[in-house]
């Protein structure tokens, strides 16, 4: 697979990351974390947001790996 290719299916794969992640972290708050107090939703959104980092960093490596 060529890095055009693979940077192409990479950048879709990371838009496709985002809608999974932000569905998947809207239904465990629905379901688990929708009456805690605020500092517990801040800290929540603050895990649940950051954590997309490492799906994110792995489609990353891999589309920069060379050809």
């Amino acid at each position: 697979m060529t890095q055009r290719t693979r940077k192409l299916l990479g950048t879709v794969l990371i838009l496709l990351s985002i809608v999974v992640w932000g569905w998947l972290g809207t239904f465990l708050y629905m379901q688990f974390f929708a009456g805690l107090p605020p500092l517990g939703l801040i800290a929540f959104f603050a895990v649940a947001g950051g954590s997309w980092f490492f799906p994110a960093a792995g489609i990353i490596r891999w589309m920069s790996k060379p050809a």
